[in-house]
C-alpha cells in the first residue's frame, strides 16, 4: 500500500489535470504540469549535489512559485524542508541557521544565499540509488517562538502534513487567495488541501487591503483565511470598484474574534461562510467553530476538530491528542518533555467547557492568578472589574 507522502501530491495533480492552474502570483500563472516538471529537475538537482533523506535544506526568500518546487522536491527525497523569514536580521537567521544544522542554504538575490537556478546548473556526482522516504519522515520545519519567546524547530512528518490537508472534494471546488508567507505553517497547510483537489492558490505579495481585494477581482477565488487584523484593513477600504462575488467562504482565527468582526463579514460577503480555527502549529487546527454558532463564534473557539480529543488538565491547560500532531521540536529535549508527555500535547492554553461541548480560552498557564487556594485567568479578573 502506497504511504501518503508529499511528493505526490504535485505528480498526481500533473496526471490529472495537466493545464490546470496550481498558483499565481503578481500575473504569473504555474500550471500542475509545470510544477510538476520544476519538481522532478529540482529534486533531481537537490541529490547530485549531496541532499540525503533526513537532511535540512534552509529556504529563505520572499514568497514565490520556486517554495513550491523545493517544499516538494525535498519530500520526494526525504529531506527535510525549512523556510526562515526572509525579514530576519542577519544575527536572527545566524542562530536559526546554525540550530537547523543544514546540508544546503538556499534563497532568493535579497537574501545572499545560493539561488536555485544556480543550483540546477551545477554538475554533480551520480547519487547512486535514492533512499524511499517513508511517510514518517519530518519533512518541514517551522522555526516558532509560539508564547515562549524562544525559537523552536516544529518538525511536521509527511503523513502529518498529509492528513491534515485530507482530501475534502473529489473535484475542485474553486481556489484559495493565500494571504501568508511561505516561512509561516498558514502559508502551507490550506494550500496542500486546494493543491490536492486541484485549485488554483493565488498568492500576494503582501497582505495589504488593495492587492487582496485586486487578486480577488482578477482570480476569483473560492475561500480565504484572514487573521482578524487583515479583515479590519478590509473593512476599511472602499471596496465597491472589486469583485468580490467569488467568495463563498470566508475564514479567520489566530486572535480574538468580535461581533462586530463577524457583523462585518456578513455585510461585505453575504452568502459566504465564516468558520473560526483555533490551532497552532504543533496540532493544526484545535477546534472549530462553523456558522451554525453563530454569534458563539465570538465567545468560544467552538467544539473539538473531526480526529481531535481534548481534556483538560487539574490546572485548566488545554492538552491534544490527534494523529494530527507534530513529530517534536529539532533538537530541543527540554521542551519536548514540557509540550509532549505521554503522547498528548500540552498547549500551555486555559481553557474551560460549556455544557454544550464548546471551548474557550481564557489565558496562559503561566499568567494564572491563584487566589484562595484556586487558579484564575487574568480574563475572568477583567469580566467581574
Amino acid at each position: 500500500m502506497r504511504e501518503l507522502l508529499i511528493g505526490d501530491i504535485p505528480l498526481a495533480a500533473a496526471r490529472r489535470a495537466p493545464q490546470s492552474v496550481a498558483a499565481s502570483l503578481d500575473g504569473e500563472l504555474l500550471t500542475f504540469a509545470q510544477l510538476e516538471m520544476q519538481t522532478a529537475e529540482l529534486a533531481s538537482a537537490l541529490r547530485a549535489s549531496g541532499v540525503r533523506r533526513g537532511e535540512r535544506v534552509i529556504w529563505q526568500a520572499e514568497t514565490s512559485f520556486e517554495a513550491l518546487s523545493l517544499y516538494f522536491a525535498t519530500a520526494r527525497i526525504g529531506a527535510m524542508f525549512v523556510p526562515i523569514n526572509p525579514r530576519f536580521t542577519s544575527e536572527e537567521a545566524r542562530r536559526i541557521i546554525s540550530h537547523a544544522d543544514p546540508c544546503l542554504i538556499l534563497g532568493d538575490k535579497g537574501s545572499g544565499h545560493e539561488r536555485i537556478e544556480t543550483l540546477l546548473k551545477r554538475v554533480g556526482k551520480d547519487p547512486g540509488p535514492l533512499e524511499p522516504p517513508r511517510e514518517t519522515d519530518g519533512h518541514v520545519m517551522f522555526y516558532t517562538s509560539g508564547t515562549t519567546g524562544q525559537s523552536k524547530g516544529c518538525i511536521l512528518s509527511q503523513r502529518t502534513q498529509r492528513l491534515r490537508s485530507c482530501e475534502k472534494s473529489i473535484f475542485p471546488r474553486g481556489g484559495e487567495l493565500c494571504m501568508f508567507p511561505q516561512f509561516h505553517m498558514s502559508g502551507w497547510h490550506r494550500v496542500l488541501e486546494h493543491l490536492i483537489e486541484g485549485n488554483e492558490v493565488s498568492y500576494v505579495r503582501r497582505p495589504d487591503a488593495e492587492e487582496l481585494l485586486d487578486t480577488v477581482t482578477r482570480r476569483k477565488p473560492r475561500s480565504t483565511y484572514f487573521i482578524p487584523a487583515v479583515w479590519q484593513r478590509v473593512f476599511e477600504k472602499d471596496s465597491s470598484r472589486y469583485d468580490l462575488s467569488s467568495l463563498q467562504v470566508v475564514d479567520t482565527g489566530t486572535s480574538m474574534v468580535t461581533p462586530a468582526l463577524l457583523d462585518g463579514l456578513a455585510k461585505r460577503f453575504p452568502g459566504a461562510t465564516t468558520t473560526i480555527v483555533y490551532g497552532s502549529t504543533e496540532v493544526g487546527m484545535a477546534t472549530t467553530a462553523g456558522p451554525a454558532e453563530g454569534y458563539g463564534r465570538a465567545t468560544s473557539v467552538g467544539r473539538p476538530s473531526p480526529g481531535v480529543l481534548l481534556d483538560i488538565a487539574g490546572n485548566g491547560e488545554l492538552i491534544v491528542d490527534s494523529p494530527y500532531l507534530f513529530s517534536g521540536y529539532f533538537r530541543n529535549d527540554e521542551a519536548n518533555a514540557k509540550a509532549l508527555i505521554a503522547g498528548r500535547y500540552h498547549t500551555g492554553d486555559v481553557a474551560e467547557q460549556d455544557e454544550e461541548g464548546r471551548y474557550r480560552i481564557i489565558g496562559r498557564v503561566g499568567d494564572l492568578i491563584r487566589t484562595g487556594g484556586e487558579a484564575v485567568a487574568p480574563s475572568e479578573v477583567e469580566e467581574v472589574l
